[in-house]
Formats: C-alpha cells, structure tokens, sequence
C-alpha cells in the first residue's frame, strides 16, 4: 500500500554555472535555523572543494537538508556543466521536483537545457527561480518567456508550463511571487516548495529497496553509498542483497553497518530510515553506483540510466624530465596508479586503463574540463606527472564507418567578433546551425562540431573575442567523421641545453616568437619556452651570455628589455601542447616539453615519420 510521507521534500536545485544556485542554498540553510545566528558561515558552504570554490563550478552533486515548519526538505545540488552530466542524470533520480535556478539577466543557458531536458523526461514538477533580480540590467519579465519557451522546446507538458514561478535575489537573502511585491525573507521559496513539490511516496510496509545513487568517499571509512529509500526501511545490522538493473549476475549479500540522514551539512547517526528519506550507508566497500540494496526474500532491482561514456582520453604518465622529483610530493608510478583508482570511487563517468608501460595510464572523461579539474585536484595534493594532448575517443557504427564525438557549441558574442568566430570554427570542421542578433549588439551563434573542433579553440576564442565573448558546449552523440583538422597554426621554441635562462639569451629569443619563460628559470634541453610566430619548431639557446671583451663590460646587460612573459594557465598549456608534445604538471610549475628531448632523436623520428606516411 502506496502512502505518501507529507513530513519531507525531496528536490534537485538545477542551475548553469554562477546563476547563484550555491549562494541560494546558503541563505536556505540560514534562514531555516540550520545555522545557530552567531555561527561563522563560509560563503558558498557546498562548494567543497578549492577548486569549485575559485572557478565558482559545482562538480560533484551534494546534499543538504533544511527544515521549515516541521517540514524537513533534502535539497541535492547538482553540477551545472555537461562535463558532469553522469552527475545529474543520478541525482534527478533521487528527488520527486526540482529547483530550476535561472539567471535574471543570462536568462537560460545551454547547460541549464541539458538538465533541465533530463529532468522533464523523468516527469519531475518544476519551480522556477528568477535568482539575481536586483542586478541593475536584470529583466526578469523577458527571462520568464525565455524560460516558458525553452519548456516549449522541449516539448514539456501542461502541468510543467504551468510551473510557478518564484522572483529572488539570493545574495540579499529575499523572494517574492510577483515583481510588484516586497520581499523579506525566503519564506514565498519555501511555502511553493512545500505546496508544490510531491511528497515521496512509498510502501513502508513492502520490502527494503534503496537505489544508490551518488558514491561518496571517506579515508576513514572507505565508500559511502549515497540514495532514496523507494520502499520499506532500512536499519543498522539488517542483512540486504545488493543488485543491479544493468549487470544481473551481481548478487550479493552485505550488512547495514552505518546508516546516516542530512540535516544541515552534517550527516547525522540513525537506526533506522523508512520511504523519502536520502539516506548515507557506510560499510559495505564495493558498492557502486546503480546498485539497489533489497529484501534477500524479493531481490528487485530499480531501473537506472546508464552513465555516460566517456569522450576524450589523455595518457597521464611518470614524469622523467631532468628535473623529476624535485618539487612533488608523490612521483612514483604507484603512487600515480593508486591516486587514479581512488577517484574512480567518486567519479563515475572516468575510465583508467593500464598501458603495457608500467609509467603510464589511459584516463578518460567527458571533456577537457573533466581532465583538467582532476589535473589540477592532483597537482595541489602534492603528486608530480605528465600528460599528453587530449585526443577523443572514436567509435565503429554498423556499417563499418568510423565516429566521432560531436558537440552543440552555443556562443554569445559582440557583433564585431562573429565573423572571426566563424571563420575559425569553420576551419575546425563546425557547421553554422543558428545565428541570431539580440537588440543589444550581441550575436548568438549555434554550430554543430567536432569534440576534438574545439580541443585548443577555448584561449583562441578568448583573444579573438577580446575576453567579451561566452562560449557553451554540450555532448550531442556520436556522428561521421569530419575529416583532418590542422590544429596549431605555430610552432615551438624549445630550449637547445640545460641551464638557467640568461637576459642574453632570452632577449635575442624573443625576436622569434613569444616566450613562456623568465629570466631566473631553469629549463633543461627539449623543453619548450615559448610559441614561434612561424609554422616551424626552432631550437634556441636561452643559456646562453655574451662573450666579454676588453671593451665591453658585464654591466651591460642590463639595458636589454625583455617583453613580460606570457604565463600559461593549466586549461591554455593543455590547450597548446601538440602531439608530440607533454606537459609537465608538479605542485609548483606546468612546464610543457617534448616527448623526446634530444634534439638529434627528435629530428631522426620525424625524418622516419615523414618518410613513412
């Protein structure tokens, strides 16, 4: 007998990156008690992890939970960017409505689109948030025909288009049902959660089923299993069978050893969890995602969406430039191997594969930005590597024909930068689908393009568009091969010997390019310091100081005037490496190098190379 639990709200809060999502969360947490009034609260509390923190980006999902009038409401934030999409399809699965969060001067974005299309599948009810409507250029009237259109496109039915909306400014903490109203406090956001959103309906009388849907991962207590109790309940000690919808032969039986409920950001110790609650389960080391935990007597599994696979690979390998081991912490193939696996506890849509070389593994993602926030997660905890370029993953149809990864590139930009923009992503294989003007002299265009059209293409919108223009990409299946793309159009200046970089050398190298690199630096042969302005690699010698004479004294020196160089961040070095280039990640530097550091070995495999193809 199927009852409904009235005492809790499960719901998703979906939104694209910087709509406010997090900064909203804040002022529910706050404003519901979860905080004591003197209590120290860090900005943005379910941003985690540094890197969320700097770029403003939620990866994983998390939850949280909030009560209001007895009422408890589990909110699962989930990431905004398509990278992390295997995130979201899980958590919508765990929540009976959603939060959609909307900018009200951005209006919705493509990855707002993604989510937002998965969640209208699943026939969840809607409430939509106008967040940031005190921005001084906010117009929030036009983003709610904006949003009600994208309803319309993706084709939602009644009930969804006739979604309340909510008005809200985050930041000051207020939000309102008309515009024309005064807002104080959160409670219109709160009331509409409680009256619209379904309560969690259950047998509590049936067998235990529970869905697992987000791995969470602890050192003290390995893998914690993260999902809703569909039906029945589940107790500490009780005995379950772990099965899954997609891999039938898993039949396992394990013992509740821990079980936890949210309240505010903590997990709280309890005996026992019926239907609608989100539930945290230590104890039991192999559990993934997917796995529902169920009566041994009627072992049913919950049918589950299948994570996405994997688009983009990058061999990761044991640094063995001349300065290895010099500034990380961990550098040993062991360690790169054992730090892999332990984020494939979290991270689901990641694969790792061993190589037939014990130094370097296979890592694929969903996207750069996937790879990239790994990178650098390692990089800050002390570990010292190599990668090499992002290449994607191709596929064989049917009919023998090869695939390939293709992406929706949505892109914002002022008027006069349009024509470069398509001029470029033409040369990298996309095709116009959408142009449209808007009354403020920005252009929006739509291309259909290859993932690997825009491996590199990121830094280059950005000089193209002078930083004004917003690049939005999205994972759109697999289709025909496009042809070659000619990536760089320049080539290297790689340092011709080991050494420290000298004013003199640098500045006569200067005239060849732009350089990476100052004075002071060390650098070591076949590393690159800087990007020619011709097609062609050059070698350099940047250690080099001037012959003295009798006339000419040391001091001398000091009137060249080198240009400031151009420091790389992490996304640009992966952006530029080539082929036959790596990267060279340690807590301290990216230095980016070639594959094969000696000058003579290096122009002998490209002489075979050449000869070969």
């Amino acid at each position: 007998m199927n009852i409904s639990r009235d005492d809790i709200r499960n719901v998703a809060i979906i939104a694209h990156v910087d709509h406010g999502k997090t900064t909203l969360v804040d002022e529910l947490l706050k404003q519901s008690g979860t905080f004591r009034k003197n209590q120290e609260v860090v900005e943005r509390v379910m941003d985690s992890n540094d890197i969320e923190r700097e770029r403003g980006i939620t990866i994983l999902s998390k939850n949280t939970a909030v009560t209001y009038n007895g009422v408890k409401i589990n909110i699962v934030d989930t990431p905004g960017h398509a990278d992390f999409g295997g995130e979201v399809e899980r958590v919508l699965k765990m929540v009976d409505g959603v939060i959609l969060v909307v900018d009200a001067f951005e209006g919705p974005m493509p990855q707002t689109k993604f989510v937002t299309r998965k969640a209208l599948e699943l026939n969840l009810p809607f409430i939509v948030c106008i967040n940031k409507i005190d921005r001084p250029e906010a117009r929030p009237d036009e983003v709610m025909e904006e949003v009600l259109e994208l309803f319309l496109e993706l084709e939602a039915d009644d009930d969804q288009l006739d979604s309340p909306f909510v008005y809200a400014s985050a930041k000051a903490g207020i939000s309102m049902l008309e515009l024309t109203e005064e807002g104080t406090d959160m409670t219109p956001l709160f009331e509409t959660i409680i009256d619209y959103i379904p309560a969690p309906t259950g047998d509590p009388e049936a067998d235990t089923q529970v869905l697992i849907s987000t791995i969470d991962y602890n050192e003290y207590v390995g893998r914690i299993g993260v999902g809703k109790v569909d039906n029945g309940s589940i107790r500490v000690n009780q005995e379950v069978l772990m099965v899954n919808h997609h891999n039938p032969e898993l039949q396992k039986k394990v013992k509740i050893s821990k079980l936890y409920e949210f309240s505010g950001l903590n997990r709280v110790e309890v005996e026992e969890a019926t239907i609608g609650s989100i539930v945290a389960i230590s104890g039991i080391s192999d559990i993934s995602i997917g796995d529902t935990l169920c009566s041994p007597d009627n072992p049913q599994p919950i049918p589950f969406q299948k994570i996405s696979e994997p688009t983009i690979a990058m061999q990761f390998l044991v640094n063995d430039s001349p300065l290895a081991g010099q500034e990380g912490k961990y550098v040993t193939s062991r360690h790169l191997r054992d730090r892999l696996f332990r984020e494939l506890n979290t991270d689901v849509s990641l694969r790792v594969e061993e190589m037939e070389s014990t130094d370097s593994f296979k890592v694929s993602g969903r996207g750069e930005l996937h790879l990239s926030v790994l990178i650098e997660n390692m990089r800050r905890e002390g570990y010292e590597f190599a990668v090499s370029k992002a290449e994607v993953l191709y596929r064989t149809d049917e009919n023998g024909k090869r695939t390939e990864p293709m992406e929706i590139a949505v892109i914002d930009v002022p008027e006069e930068f349009a024509g470069t923009v398509i001029d470029k992503l033409g040369q990298r294989k996309g095709e116009l689908q959408n142009m449209t003007m808007s009354g403020t002299g920005s252009t929006r265009l739509e291309f259909s393009i290859p993932s690997r059209g825009l491996i590199g293409y990121r830094g280059e919108f950005m000089t193209d568009t002078k930083g004004t223009g917003i690049i939005n990409t999205l994972f759109d299946g697999y289709g025909p091969y496009k042809g070659d793309i000619q990536y760089r159009k320049q080539g290297s200046l790689i340092a011709f010997e080991s050494g420290e970089a000298i004013t003199y050398g640098l500045f006569n190298a200067q005239d060849r390019g732009v350089l990476f690199i100052g004075p002071g630096e060390r650098v070591y042969a076949g590393m690159i310091i800087g990007q020619n302005a011709k097609t062609d690699d050059i070698d350099v010698n940047v250690c080099k100081t001037k012959k003295l004479t009798n006339t000419r004294a040391s001091g001398s020196d000091e009137a060249l005037k080198l240009s400031p160089p151009r420091i790389l961040s992490l996304e640009q070095a992966l952006e530029f490496i080539d082929t036959d280039e790596l990267l060279e990640i340690t807590p301290k530097n990216i230095r980016i190098r070639k594959k094969i550091l000696d000058h003579t070995a290096r122009y002998r495999a490209k002489r075979n190379e050449q000869s070969q193809s």
